[in-house]
């Protein structure tokens, strides 16, 4: 025996030394191969993304500019001022009021045909400047152009540039009065460059002419850009590898090329490999531990009572554990079966329990509802046999159905209309004992009246109605009307007996409330009571009234008809 479970154990270490070596193996090579595709696609699509970033912002750029040039042209204090200086501050706040809205500023010139710089949004502008304005001027007047993008770089104060010109000619009529021209600041639009997680980023005009550009490693002969691709997307910048996206803007025909530099992958790679080389060691090392460690113990015993253990947390009452081993652990597992066995005789003792105290509180409060009106209709059928004998006939006759009724107890739950029926009779014998000071009136659903209720329900709020309504009032009136609500039954008690005070409704929806009522006032609470133990917390009663008009007892129940109710008791047998 001590032999078998030495080569147990040592088979249990071997397999599960066995079983960690192929994973981590396999894990090692696909982590590396994921992280040289994931790198490749996270470079290009970064690079792709950059381009779209810029893009984006470019031609806005270039429209706002195109539409804003196009419109200003044309604008009658524009031309006014070309030709007779005049109107001149409508011009500058119209331009400064579009300045302000670019991300990209620029300075606005208006030359004359002739050559003549009519106006400047330049505080301080140098004699060259003002020379290349008016060679661009007269170029575009001997060459009859109606309007003119390009790139030109032109030396402002204070070291400024502007990159790019959009000029556009002011016409009055036919005849060219001159020229609108827009100098875009070269600061401006590398701001737009600057995008997260991209190097380097290059704008070109259709000629390769550099616009604007975040290094000037980019810039060839002729401010042109010198950088070619091969054929995987890479180019080499002093010695440097990056890859390179072309992105082309129709619009303006610019085209944004974005570069990430691509060496940095190539150490990540290494260093990740090393890192995950030492820490697969350290695991080995750690595993083999582990391993010699748990090869002592009976692994599948523990695995069966913690399963078991799990199953009695999660609510499953049979979660019953059987181990074979004949060791501490079979002992373990019969004295958890043999608690588990004993939980679940307390648990259903409890359960039994419950159901005991329900079913006697039920009964407690149906032995309650008793008629006590018999002795005042046995006092006024002995005046009626005296005075008319069919009359008393009717009263008798009225009586036994009534009393059968309400002592019989074969079932605990009739038909509404069933019990209604019940409550007309005993309206009747009330009736002739008040006559014309006591009226009665039903307006129940024919749906309502199939449902099944407890029986003699209704009773005790017509008593009290009967008992207090004529302390107040002469005469008393009672409806009862019923409906369903969705899957609700509704029945409604209402009088005119004169209601009662706001401090006494809240005293009695205190005691309908309260689990444990002990006021001598006892009806209404305990039918709130006994419709809440049989169908639930959301039903029960609601009681409503208005001191000097009435009160409205509302019950809600369950609606539930008897073909259901027969059913569910056939399929419980």
């Amino acid at each position: 025996m001590a032999m078998a479970k030495r080569s147990f154990k040592d088979s249990l270490r071997r397999l599960f030394l066995l079983h960690t070596l192929v994973p981590i193996s396999i894990l090692f090579v696909l982590f590396l191969i994921f992280i040289m595709i994931n790198s490749r696609f996270l470079l290009i699509n970064q690079t792709r993304d950059a381009g779209k970033t810029i893009k984006s912002a470019m031609e806005q750029v270039y429209s706002s500019y195109i539409n804003e040039m196009n419109e200003a042209a044309a604008q009658d204090a524009v031309v006014a001022f070309t030709e007779s200086r005049v109107q001149g501050p409508e011009v500058f706040e119209r331009f400064y009021d579009f300045n302000n809205r670019q991300r990209v500023k620029s300075i606005m010139y208006i030359i004359r045909a002739d050559g003549n710089i009519m106006a400047s949004s330049a505080n301080y502008t140098s004699e060259s400047s003002d020379l290349a304005l008016q060679a661009l001027a007269r170029r575009m007047h001997n060459q009859g152009l109606a309007e003119l993008a390009e790139t030109n770089h032109i030396r402002f104060s204070h070291d400024r540039y502007t990159a790019y010109t959009f000029a556009r000619e002011i016409r009055d009529g036919g005849v060219v009065l001159g020229y609108l021209i827009y100098q875009l600041y070269e600061l401006d639009l590398q701001k737009l460059l600057f995008v997260q997680n991209n190097e380097i980023a290059v704008v070109t005009d259709p000629y390769r002419t550099i616009i604007a550009a975040t290094n000037n490693l980019t810039q060839g002969l002729m401010n042109k850009y010198s950088l070619a691709s091969d054929s995987k997307g890479y180019v080499w910048i002093d010695k440097g590898k990056y890859y390179s996206k072309e992105t082309y803007i129709p619009l303006s025909q610019w085209r944004i090329y974005t570069l990430s530099a691509a060496e940095g992958n190539r150490s990540a790679y290494w260093s990740l490999g090393v890192f995950f080389t030492m820490a697969s060691l350290l695991l080995w090392i750690v595993i083999q531990y582990s391993a010699r460690i748990i090869s002592t113990r009976q692994s599948r015993a523990i695995d069966k009572l913690i399963y078991a253990v799990r199953e009695l947390q999660s609510g499953n009452m049979d979660s019953y554990v059987y181990i074979g081993t004949g060791d501490e652990f079979e002992t373990l597992a019969n004295q958890y079966n043999q608690m588990l066995q004993r939980l679940n005789e307390l648990v259903a003792q409890n359960i039994e329990l419950s159901d005991l105290r329900r079913v006697i509180e039920v009964k407690h409060l149906q032995s309650q509802f008793h008629p006590h009106f018999i002795f005042n209709v046995l006092e006024t059928l002995r005046y009626a046999i005296i005075v008319d004998n069919k009359l008393a006939q009717d009263m008798v006759l009225t009586l036994s159905r009534h009393l059968r009724y309400s002592i019989g107890n074969e079932r605990d739950h009739v038909v509404l209309g069933e019990d209604l029926e019940y409550i007309a009779g005993y309206m009747k014998l009330q009736q002739i004992r008040f006559k014309d000071r006591l009226h009665y009136r039903e307006e129940v659903d024919q749906g309502a009246k199939a449902a099944l209720v407890p029986r003699l329900m209704l009773q005790p709020v017509i008593e009290n109605t009967i008992k207090y309504g004529y302390r107040q009032r002469q005469s008393v009136s009672v409806t009862v009307l019923g409906w369903i609500e969705d899957t609700d039954l509704i029945i409604e008690v209402k009088d005119d007996a004169g209601g009662m005070s706001r401090e006494r409704l809240e005293e009695v929806r205190a005691i309908m409330g309260s689990q444990d009522n002990r006021a001598p006032h006892i009806g209404l609470h305990n039918l709130h009571r006994r419709l809440v133990l049989m169908y639930g917390d959301r039903y029960g009663i609601e009681i409503d009234s208005s001191q000097g008009e009435g009160t409205a007892v509302t019950f809600r129940l369950p609606y539930r008809k008897e073909e259901a109710d027969v059913q569910g008791a056939a399929g419980r047998g």
